[in-house]
């Protein structure tokens, strides 16, 4: 992995100079190349055994430990009515988020046309971000450093097609089929492709309602196939110029393995960010999720938890994010592992420095 993502990256690289030198004699080909890289260390108080703290998340999930969480280099070519995005990755993310795929090496790889000169209506078509949730994969742009239980255990990426219409500045509106809940090859080929909407509403600048949808064949045991129905809700208000809130609602259905009734699981969360200063912010978070019958995480025990953080960032300049956060899970049962045996809570702070460009 590491000596493919090198051979990639020297590639784009190559590639991005030279085409901004064909670029400066075909002035409609527009070459852009950004990058992210996220250091972390973590301490979890429970003192885990186990490679990962927990197998639920997915994200500086290490105990003890100097990682990279992720690192990415992105090349984003244009050209008159069409773009492509191509971007690679390596780190701690890559190998807990990307067990089942044999093709770990690209987080997107998807072009993009404009049907209409007044670019209100686009289809893209390969591996790409998730259309699900309000936090990235790149925790750059999130409100905390970690990424809530609602965002670990929904899709971070998909493989498929996805069609945007924008009526006006005021309205998006999405349509996608793709190859399944967080996949980039299909589990099992008698699955049909899976289908979702994602409607957006921003009535100003301060707020963003979006309801996003997925319903799709899911494997469950060995080879049987069960659809699933999933609707992710969420708001994002700006207060002020110093106060952020963002509340987030998940609920899912899907029959068990026999077939004969439904399971569900839910989630909740809310998280409020204060900027102390164009230095400092602050940031707060209060979570929940219930998954009782193990459809999304399957801890062999009902999952029932709570979950609190506290988030404190400096921003030295607009490329940097030095970040540190405190966080605590509560279960009814006792799920958390320990250094011996297993407990009902777990603590656990972490520190990332985060750079951009």
């Amino acid at each position: 992995m590491n000596r493919n993502f090198l051979k990639v990256a020297a590639l784009l690289l190559t590639t991005a100079v030279f085409s901004q030198e064909e670029a400066k004699e075909e002035s409609k080909v527009k070459v852009d190349f950004s990058g992210y890289l996220e250091a972390f260390y973590g301490y979890d108080f429970n003192k885990p055994t186990t490679p990962t703290r927990l197998g639920w998340i997915y994200n500086h999930s290490r105990h003890n430990e100097f990682s990279i969480n992720i690192g990415m280099l992105r090349s984003t070519i244009t050209y008159e009515n069409i773009y492509a995005n191509i971007a690679i990755q390596a780190g701690t993310y890559v190998d807990d988020n990307y067990t089942a795929e044999s093709l770990k090496l690209f987080h997107e790889a998807y072009i993009g046309v404009y049907l209409d000169k007044d670019k209100k209506h686009v289809v893209e078509a390969g591996i790409m971000p998730s259309y699900i949730g309000f936090e990235t994969s790149s925790s750059f742009s999130n409100l905390t450093l970690t990424r809530s239980i609602m965002a670990e255990n929904s899709p971070f990426y998909f493989t498929g097609v996805k069609y945007n219409y924008m009526p006006n500045d005021n309205w998006s509106l999405a349509f996608v089929t793709t190859n399944g809940w967080q996949r980039i090859e299909k589990p099992n080929n008698k699955a049909l492709p899976t289908f979702g909407t994602q409607i957006v509403y921003t009535p100003n600048e301060k707020t963003t309602l979006n309801w996003s949808t997925f319903i799709g064949d899911e494997p469950v045991g060995t080879d049987i196939l069960r659809t699933r129905y999933f609707n992710n809700l969420y708001v994002d208000y700006t207060w002020t110029e110093k106060w952020r809130t963002i509340a987030g609602f998940d609920m899912g259905f899907q029959k068990n393995v026999l077939g004969d009734e439904f399971q569900d699981w839910k989630t909740l969360t809310l998280i409020t960010q204060y900027a102390v200063s164009n230095k400092w912010n602050l940031a707060a978070r209060a979570e929940y999720y219930e998954d009782k019958e193990n459809v999304i995480i399957g801890v062999g025990a009902p999952f029932e938890v709570f979950g609190a953080s506290v988030n404190v960032d400096f921003i030295p300049n607009s490329k940097l994010k030095l970040r540190t956060e405190a966080k605590w899970f509560d279960s009814k049962k006792p799920i958390f592992n320990k250094e011996i045996g297993t407990t009902n809570s777990n603590f656990f702070i972490s520190t990332s420095l985060a750079f951009e460009f």
